[in-house]
């Protein structure tokens, strides 16, 4: 009898599991994905951009969470202090602090203290926010949007009468409490509010392309159901993956004794290896956008994996993603494969293979060899791979000089920074993880290679 007795703490703990059910998160995403999608449609005209640190769950087509509105409200202040300087033509610009109304008074004032030291920040990173601010015609303003508002759709107001530019940022999560039971005709379900964040605890190997081919059927299975349909989705598409000669290992989850009796899967299990179908996805999503981008006057360009085999104007290829790409080349030295794994996966993979990078660049540089980093998708890795190579090898200009320059300059957290600004500069869709970059921020402050050593 003792034995079947549950404490409070595992009931507790089983009550948490069958609210982080997968079902829950799935709808939670599609729920806010139908709102952002209404807000979108009310102004058709402006262009989408979103926070990518749940993008890709939460969009389907057009659709897309955007949210960390703290971060666009502090480069829209920053630019407005610019065009204040810039601007005498302006002289009535409102560089106060504005914050949605539902944020407490206590944490208004949290970021108004950080705000000055944001800005010089900012400022430091060498953005060039100054030929933005000149751009602009009417001031800055940003209006929020979240599912509590209230919008009278026939008094929409049409994007270019208002004397400001809008910047309309939309909350797509509720922001009532952590869970909140919702029930239809068929099922009961809990919400989970931004439920697309870190959905490598929960997605089991649904990508979001995966989930949004099949979002209606996975909605209207209900929860009983799902975690099979699930299942039978990913493991279809390893199957076809590896029929195409794609790295395809099968996904294998441990189901716990609560998992066989409730049909909740179990969040203390082993953690699935994602990366083989989220990272790809996200490539395939997004193949219309897919390009080589040089870093500037370099010799050094940044792209994803698929276009290596095709790239024109290329010397040699440095291969970050975990399959090798077939290249037709008769030199040897102009093709290294480093499989470098997501951080999430491994602390440690691109901070051991960054010296073998920065080697292969140094030769091959020197010679004035064009030379493409590239990983799966062109966003991330690749990126990192990028930066490393970028300070230790070039001036903040931009010139190769072989590392001379490295030991008058400090590389410092801020000194990256402005590195990986002049990166993103070209490589617009980059988007580094924070893993990765500490990485390289490990490797440059680390002494591990000596960059004048000859290769």
């Amino acid at each position: 009898m003792g034995d079947e007795r549950m404490s409070i703490y595992r009931a507790s703990r089983t009550i948490k599991r069958k609210d982080n059910s997968l079902y829950n998160a799935l709808r939670s995403i599609y729920e806010d994905s139908v709102f952002v999608g209404e807000i979108a449609q009310l102004w058709p005209e402006l262009p989408l951009l979103a926070n990518l640190r749940s993008i890709l769950q939460i969009m389907y087509v057009y659709v897309a969470r955007i949210c960390g509105y703290y971060i666009w409200l502090l480069e829209s202040n920053s630019s407005d202090q610019h065009t204040e300087g810039t601007e005498p033509v302006c002289p009535d610009w409102d560089c106060s602090l504005h914050v949605p109304l539902w944020i407490p008074e206590t944490e208004k004032a949290a970021i108004e203290d950080r705000l000055e030291n944001w800005t010089k920040q900012m400022e430091a990173s060498g953005a060039d926010v100054a030929s933005l601010a000149l751009t602009l015609k009417k001031p800055l303003r940003p209006l929020w949007i979240s599912q509590k508002t209230v919008i009278w759709l026939n008094e929409v107001p049409e994007s270019d009468s208002w004397d400001f530019t809008p910047i309309i940022l939309v909350s797509a999560s509720s922001s009532s409490g952590n869970f909140q039971h919702r029930t239809t005709s068929e099922f009961s379900w809990n919400y989970i509010p931004g439920a697309g964040d870190d959905e490598e605890s929960w997605a089991r190997g649904l990508s979001p392309i995966l989930f949004w081919n099949h979002a209606y059927d996975l909605v209207n299975l209900g929860p009983e159901l799902c975690n099979q349909k699930v299942a039978g989705i990913v493991e279809k598409d390893r199957v076809h993956r590896a029929q195409r000669g794609q790295n395809a290992p099968q996904i294998s989850v441990k189901l716990s004794q609560l998992s066989e009796r409730t049909g909740q899967f179990s969040f203390e299990e082993p953690k699935v290896d994602i990366e083989i179908l989220g990272t790809e996805s996200k490539a395939e999503s997004f193949n219309d956008e897919c390009k080589i981008y040089w870093l500037g006057s370099t010799n050094l360009a940044v792209g994803s994996a698929q276009l290596a085999a095709n790239a024109s104007d290329i010397d040699c290829i440095l291969n970050c993603d975990r399959e090798s790409v077939s290249v037709s080349c008769d030199n040897p030295e102009a093709y290294l494969h480093l499989p470098i794994v997501n951080s999430k996966l491994d602390r440690f993979s691109l901070l051991r293979n960054l010296p073998s990078a920065l080697d292969f660049a140094k030769m091959n540089l020197r010679r004035g060899k064009k030379l493409l980093v590239c990983c799966n998708n062109g966003e991330d890795i690749s990126i990192c791979v990028s930066l490393a190579i970028f300070s230790l090898l070039f001036t903040d200009e931009g010139f190769f000089d072989d590392g001379k320059s490295l030991g008058q300059t400090c590389i410092t957290k801020s000194e990256m920074r402005r590195r990986l600004v002049f990166v993103c500069k070209f490589a617009i869709h980059a988007r580094p993880s924070r893993g990765n970059l500490k990485q390289v921020f490990n490797f440059i402050n680390g002494g591990s290679v000596n960059v004048n050593s000859s290769s």
